[in-house]
């Protein structure tokens, strides 16, 4: 795996940008330069993010978000692991 995280990366297993691998190895985000822990999901490339909204819920019982837009920063938070 490359020092760089992907450029879309969502938390939800059942989504298709869901990286078991990178996120095993922990991903932080920082989005107007504010670290942000409660980050669902977020693209590099179209500048934007999900936000976890509280304790709220959807019908699925998936936790709500909010989509803010911005310039994004992901980065690892620990080195990769040699094999």
């Amino acid at each position: 795996m490359s020092d760089t995280p992907p450029d879309r990366l969502c938390t939800d297993p059942n989504s298709p940008h869901h990286d078991a691998a990178a996120l095993e190895r922990g991903v932080g985000v920082r989005f107007k330069g504010v670290e942000k822990t409660n980050v669902e999901e977020y693209c590099v490339s179209e500048g934007w993010v999900r936000l976890v909204a509280g304790n709220a819920r959807d019908r699925a019982g998936s936790p709500m978000t909010i989509k803010l837009k911005g310039p994004v920063e992901p980065y690892f938070r620990s080195p990769a692991k040699e094999s």
